[in-house]
Parts: C-alpha cells; sequence; structure tokens
C-alpha cells in the first residue's frame, strides 16, 4: 500500500498536468464554471493544508534537535544560502512587480511535504527528513515577511493590508492547529495511526483539484501569462540545479554522510508552494500572475525532481564506508 502511495507520488506531475488542461478546458467552455470554482477554491486549499501539516510532525519539534549538525546544515541552506541565491536570480527578472514577487513566495519557502517522499525514493535519510521538517515549517512562516521586505520592499509596499493577509494567514492557521490536535488526538492511542496514513494518500488528489480549480477561476489569467513563462522557467531550472551545487558543497564542507547528503538535496531543492498560494490569490488585481507563477514552479519542480531521483544518488553514492560513517 505505502509503495503503490510512492508510486502515485511519482506520477503525480502528470496528475497535476491533465488537471491544468481540464481547468482551461473547463473554464473557457462553461460559462460560470469560473465563479463556482473560485468558491471551492479555498475549501479544497484549506484540505490539502491540512493533508500536508498532518504528515509533519508538528508536535515533535524537539526530536529534531538531537543530530545538531545536520539540523544546523540544513538550515543554513535552507535559510541562509538559498535565500541568497533567489535574491540574486530575482534581480535577473523583469520589473514586473507580480512575477518578481511570485517568484519570491515559492522559492523563499522549503517544502514539508513531498521532498520526504523524493528523499525515500532516492535511498535518502528519511528519519532526518522528517525530524526537519517541522523545523522548516515555524521558521518559514516567521521568516518570509522578513524576507519579502528586504528582498521586495518596492513590491509590497503598500500592498500587503489587513485585507491582503488575514484571509491567507486564516487558510494557513486553521489546517495547522486542526493538524495539530489531530496528531495529539492520533498519538493518544495506536490505533488511530490508520487516520493518519490515509490522510496521507489525499495531496496528490487534492493538489490536483486545486490546480483545476486555479486554472478554471483564472483562464483567462493563465492564458494571457503564458508570455511569462519563458521569463520565469529558466530561474526555476536554475534554482534546481543552485540547490543541488549548494547541498554538494555543503555535503563536503560538513562531511555529510550520502544518505543525508540525498536528504539535504531533496531538502534545498523542494519549495512550499502550498502555503504561499493562498498569500499569492490573496493580492489584489493586477497580481493574479503571482499564483500562476507558484503553479508554474509546482510543475517546474516535479519534472526537476524526476531528474534529481536519478542525479542524487549518483552524485552521492551509498557504500560499506558511507553507511559505516553513519
Amino acid at each position: 500500500m505505502r509503495l503503490d502511495r510512492l508510486a502515485l507520488e511519482r506520477r503525480q506531475v502528470w496528475i497535476y498536468v491533465a488537471g491544468i488542461a481540464a481547468g482551461l478546458a473547463a473554464g473557457s467552455t462553461t460559462p460560470g464554471m469560473g465563479s463556482i470554482a473560485e468558491l471551492l477554491l479555498w475549501p479544497v486549499l484549506a484540505l490539502l493544508l491540512f493533508a500536508t501539516f498532518l504528515q509533519v510532525p508538528l508536535l515533535h519539534l524537539i526530536s529534531a534537535s538531537r543530530d545538531l549538525r545536520f539540523v544546523g546544515v540544513a538550515l543554513l541552506g535552507n535559510f541562509v544560502l538559498m535565500p541568497l541565491i533567489v535574491w540574486a536570480m530575482v534581480s535577473l527578472l523583469p520589473g514586473d512587480p507580480a512575477i518578481r514577487l511570485g517568484v519570491l513566495l515559492v522559492l523563499l519557502v522549503p517544502c514539508t511535504d513531498w521532498f520526504i517522499s523524493f528523499t525515500q525514493l532516492a535511498g535518502g535519510d528519511v528519519p532526518r527528513a522528517v525530524a526537519v521538517t517541522p523545523v522548516n515549517l515555524v521558521l518559514q512562516l516567521l521568516l518570509l515577511p522578513l524576507y519579502l521586505f528586504l528582498m521586495a520592499r518596492e513590491e509590497v509596499t503598500g500592498l500587503v493590508t489587513l485585507n491582503v493577509v488575514a484571509p491567507a494567514l486564516l487558510i494557513v492557521a486553521v489546517p495547522l492547529i486542526a493538524a495539530a490536535v489531530t496528531q495529539r488526538w492520533v498519538d493518544a492511542r495506536p490505533g488511530r495511526l490508520v487516520v493518519r496514513d490515509r490522510w496521507a494518500w489525499a495531496p496528490v488528489p487534492l493538489l490536483a483539484s486545486v490546480v483545476f480549480l486555479v486554472a478554471t477561476a483564472q483562464v483567462d489569467t493563465v492564458l494571457g501569462a503564458l508570455d511569462v513563462l519563458p521569463m520565469v522557467v529558466p530561474v526555476f531550472v536554475a534554482f534546481l540545479l543552485a540547490a543541488a551545487l549548494t547541498a554538494k558543497a555543503l555535503a563536503a564542507s560538513f562531511s555529510l554522510p550520502p544518505q543525508q547528503a540525498r536528504t539535504l538535496a531533496f531538502g534545498l531543492g523542494t519549495r512550499n508552494s502550498f502555503v504561499v498560494l493562498p498569500l499569492a490569490l490573496s493580492l489584489p488585481e493586477g497580481f493574479e500572475v503571482a499564483a500562476v507563477v507558484i503553479v508554474a514552479q509546482t510543475l517546474v519542480e516535479l519534472l526537476g525532481m524526476i531528474v534529481f531521483l536519478r542525479l542524487i544518488p549518483v552524485v552521492f553514492r551509498t557504500g560499506p564506508r558511507a553507511a559505516g560513517g553513519r
């Protein structure tokens, strides 16, 4: 059953492409479908976030500190080095604030969900991946406003108002609290673990539903933003390459074993588009492209993970000596 879910996650990019295509077709051919999709988008997105947060060990933050070296390297990469790389990349983009803000939003926050699945598929260190995820989640929620203030002051000045931030915070905070409460309820009795296991299947179909609804509700924006893709796709590809090189440099500098190095590579290469999508969708008129940029990054990232699954195990080879080094 577990292998079946991982097989589904291997093919998720094609499921999302199909969802986008179906959404564009529905929005283009069915009058009134866009308004219905817009109403459904928020509750489906909330369910997606709940399913995602439920897989993150929110109540076990302390356990992440047991391996200070790996956690420290992961935090250095995710919250110092990669943000600096993103800042440099964004400076090369056109001056359109919606494009720049969309790229910053999606590339500044590390993934807390499917990077664990990809780590497992690539033979990485899954326990350490699980341990670092709640730290990643807490720090990104705290640091994202600071990053945006430093890197996109002109874009966000006068833009981030209570009307914009409140719905986005609500759509993230409610599933986060619900997931924490559910985790405590699940942990109280071993027999309830099946609840979390069943929800582990939900992110792929729920994200497919989200991209379908986004494409349906924003069909004109999506089609009108196709000329944006040649600008942002090379940035997303360059980010993946930079993540792999940064992981290689950090692993060598701190003498990480191959399995931990693989985990680091996937941790640096994957981003948390689920968390920032509500903020992008809450932006005022004229910034609709930001959400399209985030969806585009998700697809590029997933295609990139297919390459990572072949490349990263070769770059960080395991062997008798490497295994003994752990």
